[in-house]
């Protein structure tokens, strides 16, 4: 008998040391090892730390979703997948970057941001360090257009239900009327207030200014910086608009949470995301009237890319825990919840706005509609760049 203990004991330790060595230089093998021979002899693996700065607009759902991915224990060659998370304004990620951060992954709300990083980043380090065209590496997770939210009486004097492909015309030429509502048969409501965001820290706030630019000019795609430069009727439309705006904040859901909060006294029109509006107009019931949402005639997407740096410190396991946490985002089960809990449109086509319980069919009444207008063709990085500077050098916040 004591041989054969002897030998028992020989063998398991034999087998424990085959263990230990092929784990070493398969690491993949320590998921299916046997339990307790792995937990007694086994170093557990280093996890996989990704750091991704992202937009704080999808904040709740984020959160909400990568704990479900969590749950799942998702792993990369037996290595667990961990989470740095930090959020920042959108031109403050690109900026980080190119200022020499290191993350493995961004997420700005907006492809405009992804332009500028992709040229800006080419001409400070030589080569591009996102590429916006690399659907591998760069994906959209979520949607949402941007919208002008207002009162449905004051709308009604300004423009009417349906204001089509006026909306900014009519609106510039309000905003910048000295006399006010009292041009419109209504002096008592005093002077026209519109909000949007800073277009330099806030990303609705450059596709405010983006959207209005194009509609100027009439066009859809081709933007050039030569138009924005040269064009002095376009200047003078442009900035009489801007400087119209009482106060240039930095985020999107202050200027919905304050219209719903202080009325028409503060704002008439906000430019804001239409998710934000959805989140904020059951809110708004029974304080001073309805809002109404309105589409501008063209739109530009707010659609959360999820981008894998093109950079040495982004390793082949990084590269393959990103792709997984994509594909976790991207997935029914994580889109239905950015339908149904957050207000975002899907990208996976199978995910529908329609459904019984869509805030899509339950707003719908206050102007959320499932149809969208077509959307502009984004110039490169640098003519948006030339629009943000010459936004920047003529206004002051």
């Amino acid at each position: 008998m004591k041989t054969i203990r002897i030998i028992l004991t020989v063998l398991y330790t034999l087998a424990a040391i085959a263990v230990f060595i092929v784990a070493l230089v398969s690491p993949a093998f320590r998921a299916v090892a046997y339990a307790p021979l792995r937990e007694l002899i086994l170093p557990p693996p280093e996890p996989i730390t990704l750091h991704i700065l992202y937009s704080t607009e999808k904040e709740a759902w984020l959160d909400q979703v990568l704990a479900d991915f969590e749950t799942q224990n998702p792993r990369v060659d037996g290595k667990p997948i961990e989470f740095t998370l930090t959020k920042m304004g959108s031109r403050e990620i690109y900026l980080s970057v190119l200022e020499g951060a290191q993350p493995d992954v961004i997420s700005p709300a907006s492809a405009l941001q992804i332009r500028l990083l992709e040229d800006l980043s080419e001409a400070e380090f030589g080569s591009s360090i996102v590429h916006a065209s690399n659907q591998a590496d760069c994906r959209s997770v979520v949607h949402t257009p941007l919208v002008l939210v207002t009162w449905a009486e004051r709308a009604d004097v300004l423009w009417g239900r349906d204001p089509g492909r006026n909306l900014w015309k009519d609106l510039q030429e309000a905003a910048v009327e000295p006399s006010g509502w009292g041009a419109y048969g209504r002096p008592e409501w005093g002077f026209i207030k519109f909000g949007h965001t800073n277009p330099l820290t806030s990303n609705s706030g450059f596709m405010t200014i983006t959207l209005m630019t194009y509609d100027y000019f009439g066009i859809s795609n081709g933007l050039t910086a030569d138009d924005i430069l040269s064009d002095e009727g376009y200047q003078e439309w442009f900035l009489d608009f801007e400087n119209t705006v009482i106060d240039f904040g930095d985020s999107t859901g202050t200027y919905m949470r304050d219209i719903v909060a202080y009325g028409p006294s503060v704002y008439d029109v906000v430019a804001v995301y239409e998710a934000t509006a959805i989140e904020q107009l059951e809110n708004a019931a029974g304080r001073y009237g309805e809002l109404a949402i309105y589409y501008p005639p063209q739109t530009i997407m707010s659609d959360h890319p999820f981008c894998i740096l093109d950079a040495e410190w982004v390793t082949g396991e990084k590269r393959q825990a990103s792709t997984l946490l994509i594909d976790y985002l991207t997935s029914p089960e994580a889109q239905q919840t950015a339908v149904m809990e957050h207000g975002f449109r899907p990208v996976d086509p199978s995910v529908p706005l329609d459904q019984s319980g869509s805030p899509f069919l339950r707003e719908a009444d206050n102007g959320v509609q499932i149809e969208l207008p077509s959307e502009i063709d984004l110039p490169p990085g640098r003519v948006l760049d030339t629009l943000l500077n010459f936004w920047n050098r003529n206004i002051t916040p």
